[in-house]
């Protein structure tokens, strides 16, 4: 069960930065964050560093199987 921890972070990670991209972006509207400029920058940053901790996670599970 080692690296469950870090895959399941690095997939809320993921969400949350599509999401943030997408209210920057000003597709998801209706929010206080909707066209801000800052979250379609930090949006995909925290969307990489979620794809960054999946493959960690991955890495820890292999080498916990061998």
């Amino acid at each position: 069960m080692r690296g469950w921890l870090a895959m399941s972070l690095g997939l809320l990670a993921v969400v949350l930065g599509a999401v943030w991209t997408l209210q920057g972006l000003n597709v998801l509207t209706d929010s206080a964050m909707s066209g801000v400029t800052v979250w379609a920058i930090v949006g995909p940053v925290v969307a990489v560093g979620g794809l960054i901790l999946i493959v960690v996670g991955l890495r820890q599970r292999s080498r916990g199987k061998a």
